[in-house]
């Protein structure tokens, strides 16, 4: 099978200087025998491709990470071979729109949760303590119903999702999912981030042990929302940031972050038991050592079947570049390389499935930098199983 690449987006057109932080879901697929419907996060019935949706941020003046910034949309019909006209689905005016967390319900509505905050809001001014709540992050979420083609108008959540005392916040970045399993079958969870106030002399909220992760959990489709489990010990050692999840078969939640203090490697994984749903980790997050990489963004994605849970991202262990796709076979405990992309410049990524026989990467990456497009790649399930 070919491994098609297609490119749904390219700085510098469209009306925008950049697109970053990629996210992509399927949106439908034909029910038989594997009990269920799409649910984002590419597990369920795979017979029937359904519609590709690529959000990115859509950055308006220049690549930085705050300003003039619009969720933006590319559809597919045809497996991510090509895609349709560029959609802005979430605006903030002259602000910040970002970190889109599409998730795909049973039924097919596409739930978008997101943030929002103030053009000058910047992440090291919202660390420090400087920024009212006003203008800092706060927490939305829209919906569609017609496979991404319309969508509702935002409603806030941010006082169910974001404790007072927390100054930064994103959601994922990457897709959302809905559990498939066990006792919480339906839930949603939402993976995400927040700093905390410093509480060391000296410090002044920017420092990485103030970092921490969480999950948002919805048990009502997405009408009302709980945070789950925190991890906000500010040790010096792990301290979640950018965070990633996946349901394994027996309804186990693996969550993996994205680590910046210096425990052995850049990485960190948790596990929260079926019966919990997110709600707590049985353990505390430990370092990931087996996923060597720099200081950046993942994704998770668990295949259903065959039972192996993968990861992208970059594979050099000192710069963003060298995108690869490794698996594991026991859970997230050990990793292999499964699939290197190439050796380009390459950042933050998303993966999906698209149907039985195919896997697609959404990624940032470029010749000579890695924010460059963010690109597609159609990846049979027999080089990753």
């Amino acid at each position: 099978m070919a491994h098609e690449t297609s490119l749904p987006f390219r700085a510098g057109s469209e009306g925008y200087a950049s697109f970053r932080i990629p996210a992509v879901v399927t949106t439908r697929r034909a029910t038989g025998t594997g009990g269920g419907s799409g649910d984002g996060d590419g597990t369920g019935d795979r017979t029937t491709p359904g519609t590709l949706l690529a959000f990115a941020e859509g950055r308006v003046g220049s690549a930085a990470d705050h300003g003039d910034i619009d969720i933006v949309l590319k559809r597919s019909t045809d497996g991510g071979r090509t895609w349709g006209p560029l959609q802005a689905v979430a605006r903030n005016g002259t602000g910040t729109a970002g970190n889109p967390a599409p998730v795909v319900l049973d039924g097919g509505r596409v739930l978008l949760v997101h943030v929002r905050s103030a053009a000058t809001a910047t992440e090291d001014r919202i660390r420090r303590g400087l920024v009212p709540a006003a203008d800092g992050r706060r927490v939305w979420v829209q919906h569609s119903d017609d496979d991404g083609g319309t969508w509702s108008a935002p409603r806030e959540i941010t006082a169910q999702a974001k404790r007072a005392g927390w100054r930064w916040y994103a959601t994922t970045p990457g897709h959302a999912l809905q559990l498939r399993h066990g006792p919480h079958a339906g839930r949603l969870v939402v993976p995400a981030n927040h700093s905390t106030a410093p509480t060391v002399p000296g410090d002044n909220g920017t420092e990485g042990r103030y970092n921490g992760g969480h999950v948002l959990l919805s048990d009502d489709a997405g009408a009302n929302w709980r945070i789950g489990y925190t991890d906000s010990n500010p040790n010096g050692y792990i301290n979640a940031n950018e965070t990633t999840a996946a349901e394994l078969p027996d309804g186990t939640l693996y969550v993996n972050t994205r680590n910046d203090s210096p425990a052995p490697g850049n990485r960190a994984d948790a596990h929260s038991a079926p019966e919990w749903g997110g709600e707590r980790l049985i353990k505390p997050f430990r370092p990931q050592a087996g996923l060597t990489g720099p200081v950046v963004e993942g994704s998770v994605l668990h295949l259903g079947e065959p039972d192996v849970l993968l990861f992208s991202g970059p594979a050099d262990p000192d710069a963003r570049a060298l995108m690869t796709v490794r698996a594991s076979r026991d859970r997230g405990l050990t990793w292999r390389p499964a699939y290197p992309v190439d050796g380009l410049p390459a950042a933050y990524s998303d993966l999906v499935r698209i149907d039985d026989a195919t896997v697609g990467l959404l990624y940032e990456t470029g010749d000579f930098s890695a924010y460059s497009t963010i690109t597609f790649r159609r990846i049979p399930v027999e080089d990753l199983a």
